[in-house]
């Protein structure tokens, strides 16, 4: 039963009486597994490009660089760096010396931020023992790297200084994402307590990139809407209540972020997670993969135009819908058994709802046994299958068909993404409309000591993309390179 103190909580969020309904309401039903068709492969569904292929495709991206599309960068970077340092937390704990703790002891040179921790020891305590190093690394009293997000830390050196994240991805933009016109469109989505310290190291640097690679910076920020907070529940599936008697509300998940997407003005958006950068002398690679899986999603995109238009003018035959529906289910793999059973005046219909959705393009790599969501081939609501990224958590582990795609599947999601948001008249798409809300999941928490259900909303590259035209393209293990723990960046790929 919800107070007038209830109501007035849920106004100020800007969540309706119905939403949360509808949430609990979830917790009661739960969600129902995806049917699969199949894991995507080489062999049925993901696009392995002939050399060939990157030579047009590489042109297609430069070519379109020199038009009037709005091309921007998005990166996810509110996350807390805390889980990185698990292992230095548990430490400061119990004072193992793990082989974890041993390896980041002796390398502790090796780090670039290493200048910083020694000033910060010095004006402390001085001590040099390994137990310092890391309450100073972490603490607020030295660096506050444990509470700070990942993207403010310094991650890489350069002879000329450190890099964050930020800084390396503000880099990277400067390299596939700028515009006939030198610019470059960058937004980072952060917490509100952190916005400050990325709008301050934002206004430091770009100055610095600017000038190095001849651009000029547009840097937004957002944040996490609070009206995409879902509710806790208690086991019993009612409202959970903190110790203030209030309802409790938690983000949703990185899926909430497909509002903070929908609020950009582009054409063509890139989405990579903060913590996915190499250096400078490993940037090629990236560069050029990011490229042309960019200018493969230009080229379909085109294509996709033109039948659009084609149907629009009603002059098609038989012939041209048949190649548009092959066009589909060849380049888009986009599938639908009862076609067959269609007139020609249904089949425009039905072809032009399908074309006309925004349209994305993800890289997946080999799979290597890193963490991730897997590509698949999925059913829809609407009895098609089309391309889709799915978790671990989405997969009915009891089937033992689905068992076994998921554990044979040979690629997973990096999160590298190009996106295209408009339609064929220059109109944005309402990215909230092609959201699948039946790909949530929910999981256990606890809160003050008392046990609680939270809701995912659908994942930002899942549920939140489910009904998008999807492509996805093997793109080199060496564009992933994800920092899940400290340690990660004493890897090559990060020295």
């Amino acid at each position: 039963m919800l107070t007038k103190e209830d109501r007035d909580f849920l106004a100020q969020r800007g969540i309706s009486e119905d939403k949360l309904n509808a949430q609990l309401e979830c917790f009661k039903t739960g969600f129902p597994w995806l049917k699969l068709a199949g894991a995507a492969s080489p062999e049925n569904g993901i696009t392995v490009p002939s050399e060939d292929d990157k030579k047009a495709y590489l042109e297609a991206w430069n070519t379109y660089l020199e038009g009037d599309g709005k091309v921007l960068k998005f990166v996810p970077a509110s996350g807390a760096a805390s889980r990185m340092f698990k292992n230095l937390f548990e430490y400061l704990d119990n004072e193992e010396k793990t082989d974890f703790i041993k390896t980041f002891e002796d390398s502790l040179n090796k780090f670039a931020f290493i200048d910083d921790l020694k000033d910060a020891i010095a004006k402390n305590s001085g001590d040099d023992t390994v137990k310092t190093a890391i309450a100073t690394l972490l603490g607020e009293e030295g660096l506050a790297y444990g509470k700070l997000p990942k993207g403010l830390l310094k991650f890489h050196k350069y002879d000329d200084g450190a890099r964050t994240p930020v800084e390396e991805h503000l880099v990277e933009g400067a390299l596939y994402a700028g515009g006939k016109d030198g610019c470059v469109s960058v937004h980072f989505t952060v917490s509100p307590e952190h916005r400050p310290l990325f709008e301050a190291l934002v206004a430091k640097v770009s100055p610095k990139y600017e000038q190095k690679f001849g651009v000029k910076y547009s840097i937004t920020f957002s944040e996490q809407k609070a009206s995409t907070d879902t509710i806790a529940a208690n086991t019993d599936n009612t409202p959970f209540r903190g110790t203030d008697g209030k309802l409790l509300f938690r983000p949703g998940g990185h899926g909430a972020l497909i509002e903070n997407l929908n609020d950009l003005d582009a054409d063509i958006i890139f989405i990579k997670n903060i913590d996915n950068v190499v250096p400078d002398r490993l940037k090629p690679e990236t560069v050029e993969y990011k490229k042309l899986i960019a200018g493969v999603l230009v080229s379909k995109q085109k294509k996709a135009f033109e039948y659009l238009r084609l149907l629009d003018s009603g002059a098609y035959t038989h012939a041209q819908l048949e190649e548009i529906i092959r066009f589909m289910r060849d380049e888009l793999s986009c599938r639908n058994p009862e076609l067959k059973e269609l007139e020609d005046a249904e089949l425009a219909i039905y072809l032009r709802k399908k074309l006309n959705r925004p349209m994305r393009v993800c890289g997946m790599v080999k799979n290597v046994g890193e963490p991730g969501g897997g590509p698949f081939l999925a059913y829809n609501q609407d009895g098609t299958i089309s391309l889709q990224i799915l978790e671990s958590s989405q997969i009915d582990k009891d089937n033992a068909e689905y068992l076994k795609m998921f554990q044979n599947g040979t690629h997973f999601n990096p999160v590298d993404l190009v996106c295209a948001v408009k339609d064929y008249k220059g109109n944005k798409f309402d990215l909230t409309k092609y959201v699948d809300p039946q790909t949530g999941f929910i999981s256990s928490k606890s809160k003050d000591g008392k046990e609680l259900k939270a809701l995912e909303l659908p994942g930002l590259w899942n549920g939140a993309m489910s009904d998008w035209n999807t492509i996805f393209v093997e793109v080199p293990l060496g564009t992933f390179n994800p920092v899940k723990t400290v340690n990660d960046l004493l890897r090559p790929q990060h020295q």
